[in-house]
């Protein structure tokens, strides 16, 4: 599989991240671009496969913002105002266009991480 994909799990409930809006933003040395928005699923994945594959899936510099504020308000979590973590951004680079980027989310109301899965 080539492409872009990721996964959220909400580690202080133990289960995947339903319902976490994301942007995907291509940064190109002029600006940046917001290339859609998707939402997590009850799998805490973004239905329909890779984020950007085929023509939109070009090397470059990427960000993944995740809205984890609003979602983990969903859930009950008890959140000071403002919240220690709201915006959660992830900057990336693609180099190599026929590999597969895996870029998931840990995330608690206080800590978040994250790495190049598979």
């Amino acid at each position: 599989m080539t492409g872009l994909t990721t996964h959220v799990l909400d580690t202080a409930l133990g289960k995947p991240a339903k319902g976490m809006r994301i942007d995907v933003v291509r940064h190109d040395g002029k600006g940046r671009e917001v290339l859609k928005t998707v939402t997590t699923n009850e799998d805490g994945r973004v239905d329909g496969g890779p984020i950007l594959v085929g023509d939109s899936f070009v090397a470059g510099e990427y960000e993944l913002i995740f809205h984890a504020g609003d979602y983990l308000r969903t859930t009950g979590a008890v959140l000071p105002e403002p919240p220690f973590l709201d915006i959660i951004p992830i900057r990336f680079g693609i180099a190599d266009t026929t590999a597969h980027y895996h870029v998931p989310l840990l995330v608690s109301p206080f800590s978040y991480s994250t790495y190049r899965g598979s």
